[in-house]
Parts: C-alpha cells; structure tokens; sequence
C-alpha cells in the first residue's frame, strides 16, 4: 500500500481496462490517426474509460493525466503532490500489428516520482506491478507473483543484451550498440514493444534499456516504478539523472534503463 492506495484495486482496474481491450483485439476494428499522427483504436478508448471512471470513483481527491484525456495546464499541475498517469493502451502500434506486445499502464507519481505502477500485458496475462519500498513483482499468468531483481550493472559484465524497440530503432541506439562492442563487449539485441521494454531489464531478461527516441511520460511512469523497486535506474541519457515527471513538457528526455 502506498499513501493509503491499495495496489490490489489498481491492478483489478487494469485487469479490467486489458479485457476491454482484448474484445476489441479479437474484431475488424478500425484505427484513427490522431492530431501527434499517432494511431487510435477503440480499445484505447474503452481501456481510458474503464481507468478514468475507476480511479476517480476510488480515489476522488487524486487528480490524473492520461494519454487519451485532455492534458491539464502546467500552471495548475505543478503543484499537485501526486497525481495518476495513466496509458490505457501502451504500444497501439503494436496492437494494430496483432503481435500481442502492447500494455495497461498506471502510475502514481509523488513529487515528480513514480511510486506505483502496475503494467500489464492483455495478451499471456503478464502482470508487473510495484508499490515504493515494497519491491517490484510479475506474476505470470495468473501464477503467484514472484519478486524481481534486475541484477548486475551491465557495465560489468562481458556480455550485454539491449533491449529496443520493434517500432522505434533509432541511428542512436545503432551507436550505442557500437560502443559496447568496442569495448569489447559481446552485444545480443532483444526486441520488445511499448512499455515492456522497461520491465525486461526489470526482471533481467535484458541488461539495458536506451530509449534515444521520443516517449511521453505516460509511456513510461509505470515500468519506471517497477524498474526503480526492481534496484534499477532510469537517467536521462549521458547525463545520468534521474527521469523526472509533471514537467512543463510531458515529453522525455532520451533515457537509458540500467
């Protein structure tokens, strides 16, 4: 429990925002583009509607910011103590292209830090989900939840496998990848889509994370708080602090999860 949140209730609302979606996924539905060229489906609506009305009805006093509701003014948030971020259909490319990589996403985020996030996956029923100084867990399909711990640093190992994005490969991370491998390090690529990314180096499936392209802080707050329980860091990249949330501009920095 955090500040009085039972995370057992967020995580029914996720669970509740992934069936809505899966009905959605099992049809011929039709994709919008919006305003930003990004895609829409039903299901990212039915998923926000679910989310929105549970949140509120539960917890009335905690304001919320979601990727499909209209965005509050930064001179009225900037003094919220916390608030909800909240992503009903992370990876809407993803869900389009039916590979099955695509998440619910809901954060709390407490003075500038994500402090709870449940991420869950629809399709295989994967759940991730951490609460601040509780640690950070997966339960795989429906099995009880096992702990997880992101392991060693990978500067220190040998061999290193980055994860990266299906949709966004960037010349950036092409780079990167060079630069680990002159320096002697033997490099496996691990390609996942939307928010996953962040909770394979979580659970240590991955050894990093670098995100040198566009994301919004609703694409990440809820994996950032798995990756954080989990003994991971999220820094802006090649600067090394730490990602921070509710700024003017909801769009990130490039990050690396390491």
């Amino acid at each position: 429990m955090s500040g009085g949140i039972e995370i057992e209730e967020i995580i029914g609302i996720a669970r509740r925002a992934g069936s809505a979606i899966l009905e959605v996924y099992g049809t011929e539905f039709s994709v919008e583009v919006k305003e930003d060229q990004s895609p829409l489906t039903e299901a990212d609506k039915r998923a926000n509607a679910i989310i929105v009305e549970g949140l509120t009805r539960l917890y009335p006093e905690i304001p919320l910011i979601s990727e499909e509701t209209q965005t509050v003014a930064y001179e009225v948030r900037r003094h919220w103590e916390s608030f909800w971020l909240v992503d009903p259909l992370d990876g809407t490319k993803e869900f389009v292209k039916r590979n099955g990589e695509f998440t619910v996403n809901i954060a709390l985020v407490k003075r500038g830090v994500p402090v709870l996030g449940v991420v869950f996956q629809p399709v295989g029923n994967q759940l991730y989900y951490a609460v601040r100084g509780e640690g950070a867990w997966k339960s795989d399909d429906g099995a009880a939840p096992v702990r997880l711990s992101g392991g060693e640093h990978y500067s220190g190992k040998s061999e290193v496998t980055v994860v990266a994005s299906r949709s966004h490969l960037t010349g950036e991370v092409t780079a990167f990848v060079d630069e680990l491998e002159a320096a002697g390090k033997k490099v496996e690529f691990l390609s996942a889509g939307s928010s996953l990314k962040l909770c394979l180096v979580a659970e240590g499936k991955a050894d990093v994370y670098p995100r040198l392209g566009p994301t919004m802080e609703w694409d990440t707050a809820a994996a950032h708080a798995v990756a954080l329980e989990a003994g991971r860091k999220v820094v802006e990249f090649g600067i090394g602090q730490d990602l921070a949330y509710n700024k003017e501009s909801l769009l990130n920095p490039f990050f690396i999860v390491e």
